[in-house]
């Protein structure tokens, strides 16, 4: 399937490595132009020089806080300015840290809306003059699992990754008329650094290894397995494509039928 992204500017947040370098790197391998971000300018610079080699697209990488406002407009701005206006972007950024209601002041909620609310709004407030200019774009947040069934110690994330789904479905009515989609996209378990550093915390935990804690994981998910970063960043990337030129307002999971939830 041709996805339509041949020289169309796409922007992924947090691409250093994971979810977030899988999809830029889809994105490369379809003919995109790829604008990059992360906190960390080594990293973020390495991804893109690795992408840029494996596919010879055009890749740029920015050095982004997601929780600064200043630092989410430099990067759109450099981006226009540097590659040129956006086609799509995919909204991204860490998570809060763990833990139980009674374990957070006001610090802790402040710092957990300005890096994972906060920084969706304020991605799409920069995009979205940039989009309209050009008569259309495509928005894809990615949020967590903990949006359909709240998660046990991630009260935060369960908090603010809620409001993003509902950032979601509102713009993605308010802009339909306009050919600007919004979407919403949750992994499931995917074999990245973050969820092998999971494994190794709860296996830790329990006097186990971390592949004993791997397969207990696994018996959760009907596929029988985790999935590959790749696997996501297919769905993610076709989401952001003209290919998906029907699909706005929705919230698909890629879990291997782990969730439960009927919606």
């Amino acid at each position: 399937m041709d996805l339509k992204l041949k020289d169309k500017v796409i922007m992924v947040a947090a691409a250093s490595s994971g979810m977030g370098y899988a999809i830029a790197e889809r994105c490369a391998m379809e003919g995109a132009i790829v604008s990059i971000c992360s906190r960390r300018t080594d990293v973020i610079e390495a991804a893109a020089q690795s992408i840029q080699q494996k596919t010879g697209a055009t890749v740029k990488a920015y050095t982004v806080d997601a929780s600064k406002n200043d630092d989410i407009k430099n990067w759109v701005d450099g981006t226009v300015a540097d590659l040129g206006s956006p086609a799509g972007i995919l909204i991204n950024a860490g998570g809060p840290p763990p833990g139980q209601f009674d374990d957070f002041d006001d610090e802790a909620w402040n710092a957990a809306f300005n890096l994972t609310l906060m920084s969706a709004i304020r991605m799409a407030r920069e995009v979205l003059p940039h989009m309209r200019k050009q008569g259309y774009g495509s928005i894809l947040t990615l949020t967590s699992s903990s949006v359909k069934e709240p998660i046990s110690n991630l009260i935060l994330s369960n908090v603010m990754r809620s409001g993003v789904t509902s950032l979601v479905k509102s713009l993605s009515k308010q802009l339909a008329g306009e050919n600007i989609r919004v979407n919403n996209i949750i992994p499931g378990r995917i074999d990245t650094p973050r969820v092998q550093g999971m494994d190794a915390k709860a296996a830790a935990n329990k006097g186990i290894t971390p592949e004993e804690q791997a397969a207990i994981s696994k018996q959760s998910i009907p596929a029988g397995r985790y999935g590959e970063p790749e696997e996501f960043a297919n769905v993610a990337v076709f989401l952001l494509s003209d290919s998906a030129s029907y699909v706005t307002g929705s919230t698909l999971v890629v879990d291997g039928g782990m969730t439960s939830s009927l919606f």
